[in-house]
């Protein structure tokens, strides 16, 4: 999906979720693999609260990788980030890869973003897919406490 069609989508969700009879007015997003490197985007992009990135390869890409669907590396927006940034990575995954993840880090650190981020070791990618190979329980078990605190702190009412 081009990343104009996705923000785009998202646009229009936080404009249906926020017009709900008892909103408050707080919006979470969160996404997993290629979700997190849309999550990552939105969160530059649209006026969210907070956001988990789920081991979203392809936040940090060269200039090989942009095409006129995808223009501008998602690492690029990062001084855009509009929200406290929660990051779940593998170490063994390779899409995104610890250099990436580090990379990430370096650049949220420079634009003076909030963020906290969680590598887990001998997690690989899809770590918290139950029905694959690359299901890491310990990861998962830990992942789930720290989404449920990061939206439950950044989106209380």
């Amino acid at each position: 999906m081009p990343d104009a069609q996705c923000v785009g989508d998202v646009a229009g969700a936080i404009a249906h979720l926020k017009a709900l009879p008892g909103a408050s007015g707080k919006i979470g997003v969160i996404g997993y693999c290629s979700g997190g490197r849309q999550t990552y985007i939105v969160a530059c992009t649209l006026d969210v609260d907070a956001a988990i990135d789920c081991y979203g390869g392809g936040v940090v890409v060269g200039a090989d990788a942009l095409t006129p669907e995808r223009p501008v590396a998602p690492i690029d927006m990062t001084p855009n980030l509009s929200c406290p940034l929660l990051g779940l990575f593998g170490a063994e995954d390779r899409n995104p890869a610890p250099e990436h993840v580090a990379r990430m880090e370096a650049e949220l650190t420079a634009a003076g973003k909030t963020f906290d981020f969680h590598t887990y070791e001998g997690a690989g990618h899809a770590f918290f897919s139950v029905d694959r190979p690359s299901f890491n329980l310990e990861a998962a078990k830990d992942g789930w406490k720290q989404i449920w605190a990061f939206f439950g702190t950044h989106l209380a009412s």
